[in-house]
Protein backbone atom coordinates (compact mmCIF):
# COMPACT_ATOMS: atom_id res chain seq x y z
CA UNK A 1 0.00 0.00 0.00
CA UNK A 2 1.65 3.45 -0.98
CA UNK A 3 0.77 7.02 0.76
CA UNK A 4 2.40 9.24 2.80
CA UNK A 5 4.73 8.25 6.38
CA UNK A 6 3.15 10.30 9.00
CA UNK A 7 6.30 8.14 11.22
CA UNK A 8 8.49 5.09 10.36
CA UNK A 9 5.98 2.62 11.48
CA UNK A 10 2.58 4.61 10.18
CA UNK A 11 1.65 5.16 6.97
CA UNK A 12 -1.36 6.85 5.22
CA UNK A 13 -3.31 6.34 2.35
CA UNK A 14 -5.82 8.67 1.12
CA UNK A 15 -8.89 7.26 -1.33
CA UNK A 16 -11.09 10.63 -1.52
CA UNK A 17 -13.23 11.12 1.93
CA UNK A 18 -11.62 7.84 2.98
CA UNK A 19 -8.41 7.50 4.70
CA UNK A 20 -6.19 4.27 5.63
CA UNK A 21 -3.63 4.17 8.16
CA UNK A 22 -1.52 1.61 8.10
CA UNK A 23 0.61 0.31 11.24
CA UNK A 24 3.61 -0.36 9.50
CA UNK A 25 6.15 -2.69 12.35
CA UNK A 26 5.90 -6.08 10.65
CA UNK A 27 9.10 -7.57 12.83
CA UNK A 28 7.40 -6.49 15.87
CA UNK A 29 3.83 -7.87 15.21
CA UNK A 30 3.00 -4.07 15.42
CA UNK A 31 3.48 -3.60 18.97
CA UNK A 32 2.97 -0.34 20.24
CA UNK A 33 5.86 1.95 21.74
CA UNK A 34 5.69 5.23 23.00
CA UNK A 35 7.04 7.27 19.62
CA UNK A 36 4.36 5.05 17.25
CA UNK A 37 1.71 6.07 20.11
CA UNK A 38 2.40 9.70 19.77
CA UNK A 39 2.12 9.97 16.17
CA UNK A 40 -0.90 8.21 15.76
CA UNK A 41 -2.27 10.84 18.64
CA UNK A 42 -0.97 13.59 16.72
CA UNK A 43 -2.32 12.15 13.51
CA UNK A 44 -5.84 11.72 15.09
CA UNK A 45 -5.51 15.49 16.75
CA UNK A 46 -5.36 16.39 13.47
CA UNK A 47 -8.26 14.19 11.92
CA UNK A 48 -10.79 15.66 14.37
CA UNK A 49 -10.82 19.21 12.73
CA UNK A 50 -11.04 18.14 9.31
CA UNK A 51 -14.70 17.55 8.88
CA UNK A 52 -16.08 16.00 5.57
CA UNK A 53 -13.15 16.24 3.72
CA UNK A 54 -12.51 13.12 5.79
CA UNK A 55 -15.55 10.82 6.29
CA UNK A 56 -14.17 7.70 7.39
CA UNK A 57 -11.18 5.90 8.32
CA UNK A 58 -9.76 2.41 8.13
CA UNK A 59 -7.38 1.44 10.43
CA UNK A 60 -5.21 -1.63 9.88
CA UNK A 61 -1.48 -3.48 10.42
CA UNK A 62 1.17 -5.15 7.95
CA UNK A 63 1.76 -8.73 7.88
CA UNK A 64 0.90 -11.68 10.61
CA UNK A 65 0.01 -8.71 13.21
CA UNK A 66 -2.25 -5.42 14.04
CA UNK A 67 -1.08 -4.69 16.77
CA UNK A 68 0.27 -7.30 19.23
CA UNK A 69 0.07 -5.27 22.06
CA UNK A 70 2.58 -2.72 23.98
CA UNK A 71 6.30 -2.92 23.38
CA UNK A 72 6.62 -4.74 26.57
CA UNK A 73 10.69 -4.34 25.85
CA UNK A 74 9.70 -0.68 26.53
CA UNK A 75 8.59 -1.62 30.04
CA UNK A 76 11.20 -4.06 31.38
CA UNK A 77 13.90 -1.43 34.05
CA UNK A 78 12.04 2.00 33.59
CA UNK A 79 10.52 3.50 36.13
CA UNK A 80 6.70 4.29 37.62
CA UNK A 81 7.16 8.16 35.93
CA UNK A 82 8.05 6.65 32.77
CA UNK A 83 5.34 4.05 32.49
CA UNK A 84 2.28 6.08 33.96
CA UNK A 85 3.28 8.63 31.29
CA UNK A 86 2.80 5.77 28.38
CA UNK A 87 -0.46 4.83 30.05
CA UNK A 88 -1.27 8.36 29.47
CA UNK A 89 -0.56 9.14 26.40
CA UNK A 90 -2.66 5.72 25.22
CA UNK A 91 -5.14 6.78 26.96
CA UNK A 92 -5.49 10.04 25.17
CA UNK A 93 -4.82 8.62 21.95
CA UNK A 94 -7.66 5.60 22.57
CA UNK A 95 -9.89 8.09 23.44
CA UNK A 96 -9.10 10.75 20.88
CA UNK A 97 -9.87 7.63 18.11
CA UNK A 98 -12.84 6.68 19.85
CA UNK A 99 -14.02 10.40 19.91
CA UNK A 100 -13.55 10.75 16.54
CA UNK A 101 -16.57 12.32 14.17
CA UNK A 102 -15.93 10.04 11.49
CA UNK A 103 -16.71 6.54 10.84
CA UNK A 104 -13.95 4.02 11.84
CA UNK A 105 -13.34 0.70 10.59
CA UNK A 106 -10.83 -1.38 12.32
CA UNK A 107 -9.41 -4.04 9.70
CA UNK A 108 -7.61 -6.40 11.95
CA UNK A 109 -5.31 -8.29 9.95
CA UNK A 110 -3.44 -10.79 12.39
CA UNK A 111 -2.81 -10.58 16.36
CA UNK A 112 -4.94 -8.31 18.24
CA UNK A 113 -3.67 -8.62 21.60
CA UNK A 114 -3.50 -5.97 24.75
CA UNK A 115 -3.44 -2.48 23.20
CA UNK A 116 -4.10 -3.57 19.73
CA UNK A 117 -7.93 -5.02 20.88
CA UNK A 118 -8.36 -1.82 22.56
CA UNK A 119 -7.44 0.00 20.05
CA UNK A 120 -9.93 -2.39 17.88
CA UNK A 121 -12.31 -1.54 20.48
CA UNK A 122 -12.02 2.12 20.08
CA UNK A 123 -13.44 1.80 16.96
CA UNK A 124 -17.19 1.93 15.29
CA UNK A 125 -16.77 -1.15 13.44
CA UNK A 126 -14.35 -4.46 13.98
CA UNK A 127 -13.33 -7.00 10.53
CA UNK A 128 -11.39 -9.28 11.33
CA UNK A 129 -9.32 -11.81 9.36
CA UNK A 130 -10.22 -15.37 10.02
CA UNK A 131 -7.46 -16.13 11.45
CA UNK A 132 -7.46 -13.14 13.25
CA UNK A 133 -6.93 -13.99 17.66
CA UNK A 134 -7.55 -11.44 19.87
CA UNK A 135 -7.41 -11.02 23.61
CA UNK A 136 -6.34 -9.05 26.94
CA UNK A 137 -3.32 -10.97 27.88
CA UNK A 138 -1.82 -8.24 30.91
CA UNK A 139 -3.14 -10.35 33.69
CA UNK A 140 -0.17 -12.76 32.93
CA UNK A 141 2.45 -10.37 33.39
CA UNK A 142 0.40 -9.55 36.72
CA UNK A 143 -1.11 -6.50 35.21
CA UNK A 144 -4.62 -5.54 33.36
CA UNK A 145 -5.02 -3.57 30.61
CA UNK A 146 -4.63 0.49 30.84
CA UNK A 147 -6.10 1.33 27.31
CA UNK A 148 -9.88 0.76 27.79
CA UNK A 149 -9.98 -2.82 27.81
CA UNK A 150 -11.25 -3.27 31.28
CA UNK A 151 -14.38 -1.14 30.20
CA UNK A 152 -15.03 -0.98 26.63
CA UNK A 153 -14.58 -4.41 25.98
CA UNK A 154 -17.74 -5.34 28.95
CA UNK A 155 -20.01 -2.66 26.82
CA UNK A 156 -19.83 -4.91 23.48
CA UNK A 157 -19.90 -8.55 25.08
CA UNK A 158 -21.36 -7.66 28.18
CA UNK A 159 -19.76 -8.05 32.16
CA UNK A 160 -19.25 -12.15 32.48
CA UNK A 161 -17.40 -12.85 29.18
CA UNK A 162 -15.43 -9.95 29.56
CA UNK A 163 -14.54 -11.21 32.76
CA UNK A 164 -14.11 -14.38 31.44
CA UNK A 165 -11.49 -12.80 28.84
CA UNK A 166 -9.51 -10.84 31.48
CA UNK A 167 -9.21 -13.31 34.03
CA UNK A 168 -8.07 -15.99 32.03
CA UNK A 169 -5.85 -13.76 29.76
CA UNK A 170 -6.86 -16.12 26.80
CA UNK A 171 -6.99 -15.44 22.86
CA UNK A 172 -10.28 -15.77 21.51
CA UNK A 173 -10.78 -16.94 17.47
CA UNK A 174 -12.46 -14.71 14.88
CA UNK A 175 -15.71 -16.82 14.92
CA UNK A 176 -15.47 -15.87 18.87
CA UNK A 177 -15.58 -12.37 18.58
CA UNK A 178 -18.21 -12.27 15.82
CA UNK A 179 -20.12 -14.37 18.35
CA UNK A 180 -19.60 -12.55 21.19
CA UNK A 181 -20.17 -9.04 19.52
CA UNK A 182 -17.00 -7.76 19.45
CA UNK A 183 -16.27 -7.56 15.85
CA UNK A 184 -18.98 -7.23 13.04
CA UNK A 185 -17.88 -10.17 10.68
CA UNK A 186 -14.57 -12.23 9.58
CA UNK A 187 -13.07 -11.93 6.33
CA UNK A 188 -11.25 -14.63 4.58
CA UNK A 189 -7.43 -12.67 4.63
CA UNK A 190 -6.82 -11.45 1.20
CA UNK A 191 -10.97 -10.43 1.22
CA UNK A 192 -10.38 -8.52 4.49
CA UNK A 193 -9.82 -5.13 3.04
CA UNK A 194 -11.25 -4.85 -0.12
CA UNK A 195 -14.69 -5.80 2.55
CA UNK A 196 -13.17 -3.09 4.52
CA UNK A 197 -12.48 -0.48 1.57
CA UNK A 198 -16.39 -1.30 0.28
CA UNK A 199 -17.92 -1.11 2.96
CA UNK A 200 -15.92 2.49 4.09
CA UNK A 201 -17.08 4.06 0.86
CA UNK A 202 -20.91 2.41 1.34
CA UNK A 203 -20.51 4.60 4.40
CA UNK A 204 -18.81 7.81 2.98
CA UNK A 205 -22.18 7.95 0.35
CA UNK A 206 -23.92 8.64 3.05
CA UNK A 207 -25.55 11.76 4.05
CA UNK A 208 -22.31 13.56 5.86
CA UNK A 209 -24.25 15.53 8.50
CA UNK A 210 -26.13 12.51 9.16
CA UNK A 211 -23.59 9.71 9.95
CA UNK A 212 -21.40 12.14 11.97
CA UNK A 213 -24.95 12.55 13.92
CA UNK A 214 -25.84 9.22 13.78
CA UNK A 215 -22.13 7.96 15.00
CA UNK A 216 -22.96 10.84 18.37
CA UNK A 217 -26.50 9.70 18.93
CA UNK A 218 -25.54 6.08 19.37
CA UNK A 219 -22.47 6.62 21.93
CA UNK A 220 -23.74 9.55 23.64
CA UNK A 221 -26.60 7.96 24.85
CA UNK A 222 -25.22 5.04 25.75
CA UNK A 223 -23.83 6.80 28.48
CA UNK A 224 -27.09 8.61 28.97
CA UNK A 225 -30.64 7.45 30.49
CA UNK A 226 -32.84 5.66 27.87
CA UNK A 227 -35.44 8.99 28.35
CA UNK A 228 -32.44 11.30 27.66
CA UNK A 229 -31.44 9.45 24.74
CA UNK A 230 -34.41 8.99 23.13
CA UNK A 231 -34.89 13.49 23.88
CA UNK A 232 -31.81 14.02 22.08
CA UNK A 233 -32.41 11.43 18.91
CA UNK A 234 -35.29 13.58 18.69
CA UNK A 235 -33.72 16.53 18.63
CA UNK A 236 -31.36 15.45 16.43
CA UNK A 237 -34.29 14.08 13.79
CA UNK A 238 -35.88 17.83 13.98
CA UNK A 239 -32.30 19.48 13.00
CA UNK A 240 -31.42 17.28 10.17
CA UNK A 241 -34.78 17.35 8.86
CA UNK A 242 -33.78 21.26 8.28
CA UNK A 243 -30.97 20.67 6.63
CA UNK A 244 -30.28 20.72 2.60
CA UNK A 245 -29.55 17.01 2.61
CA UNK A 246 -32.21 16.24 4.43
CA UNK A 247 -34.45 18.08 1.90
CA UNK A 248 -32.38 16.86 -0.93
CA UNK A 249 -33.18 12.62 0.65
CA UNK A 250 -36.70 13.37 0.59
CA UNK A 251 -36.88 14.89 -2.56
CA UNK A 252 -34.76 12.24 -4.17
CA UNK A 253 -37.13 9.50 -3.05
CA UNK A 254 -39.86 11.04 -4.07
CA UNK A 255 -38.44 11.00 -7.51
CA UNK A 256 -36.88 8.03 -7.78
CA UNK A 257 -33.10 9.35 -7.99
CA UNK A 258 -30.05 8.97 -6.34
CA UNK A 259 -29.83 11.69 -4.05
CA UNK A 260 -26.68 14.51 -4.10
CA UNK A 261 -25.62 15.34 -0.45
CA UNK A 262 -23.41 18.19 0.22
CA UNK A 263 -22.98 17.47 3.92
CA UNK A 264 -25.09 20.94 4.77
Amino acid sequence: MEGERLHENLALQRRGPVEILRIDREEALGALNFEIMAALGDYVTDLHGRGDSVRVLIITGTGRGFVAGADIAGYHGVGQTVFDGFQRRSRQTFDAIAGLPQATICAVNGYALGGGFELALCCDFVLVNEKTKLGLPEIKLGLLPGGGGTQRLPRLVGPMRAKEILMTGRMITAEEAVDYGAALEACAPDELMPRAIAFAEELAGMAPVALREAKRVVDDGLDSALSAGLTMEQRVLGGLFATEDGKEGIAAFMEKRDPVFKGR
